[in-house]
């Protein structure tokens, strides 16, 4: 039996550490702490969904696959968040945006990579992000199946508590390139080069969606690129690759979030690399 969408959490946090970059009187480690909360929450709802060949399909106006997990697990979120932090804002893949003009804004897309998710395949996650003033301060990518949970705030990065760091692979030539869908980077007329970066590099494959990036964070690969991208496939991913050292931006090299297409990279040198590969 699928799971019933449980209550709100009522547990409160009593963590206070000053993060700088911010006016004193923010305090992030509060959300830090209910984004895992959060994150665990989903997973257990996601969990039960997953390999079973029961699982209701509907098609979106996209015509991007959306499931019971999705929602539920996403108004589960929802819920938890608006009797935690009624004031915040929220932006959802599946239940659209609620106050998405507030100081805090959390970012939701229940499960980045719907198509792997339905296939069995465990490329796949949680996107949990936090926008102070428009921008993303706390991202999170939550693998339920394999019990990874990736949290960053920009500074720093830390897989089930663990701090990580991208690697320091400086050439296209020894990099591991990741990507999430060769059609959409076959119809994109501003991937032009990814064909040649994909000759280059070491090792290419289509470890795509969240877990490309999660893979780049923690040092298993060297650059993930998306073609296109909505705000919620994006948001919790900068804070992790910032966090981890990496780099993250869209495709021209401009600000990653808000944009339509992603490049992240674990490093400077290699981030110019890829950008300048794309467009050649």
């Amino acid at each position: 039996m699928f799971p019933e969408i449980p209550s709100a959490p009522s547990s409160i946090f009593r963590v206070f550490v000053p993060i700088r970059g911010f006016k004193d009187e923010v305090n992030l480690e509060p959300h830090r702490a209910f984004m895992v909360e959060l994150a665990g929450l989903s997973g257990d709802f996601i969990r039960p969904y997953f390999g079973q060949s029961g699982v209701k399909v509907e098609l979106k106006a996209d015509q991007s696959p959306v499931t019971a997990a999705d929602r539920g697990a996403e108004e589960l979120m929802r819920g938890a968040i608006r009797a935690r932090f009624p004031s915040h804002g929220i932006i959802g893949e599946e239940l659209g945006s609620d106050r998405a003009d507030a100081e805090f804004v959390w970012v939701l897309d229940p499960i980045d990579g719907t198509q792997s998710f339905l296939s069995a395949v465990p490329l796949f996650g949680t996107l949990i992000a936090l926008l102070h003033d428009g921008q993303p301060v706390l991202g999170c990518i939550h693998q339920p199946i394999l019990g990874q949970m990736l949290v960053g705030d920009n500074r720093s990065a830390s897989l089930n508590g663990r701090p990580v760091h991208t690697r320091s692979v400086r050439k296209i030539e020894d990099a591991t390139l990741l990507t999430s869908d060769p059609v959409a980077i076959a119809n994109d007329p501003g991937a032009r080069g990814y064909s040649s970066l994909m000759r280059r590099a070491k090792l290419a494959r289509m470890w795509g969606d969240c877990y490309g990036y999660l893979l780049v964070a923690t040092g298993w690969a060297d650059v993930m690129y998306d073609p296109l991208m909505n705000p919620w496939d994006i948001a919790a991913l900068v804070p992790v690759i910032r966090g981890a050292g990496g780099v993250i931006t869209d495709s021209k090299g401009a600000a990653p979030y808000p944009a339509h297409s992603i490049v992240a990279a674990a490093n400077e040198t290699l981030h110019r690399e890829v950008i300048a590969g794309l467009s050649s």
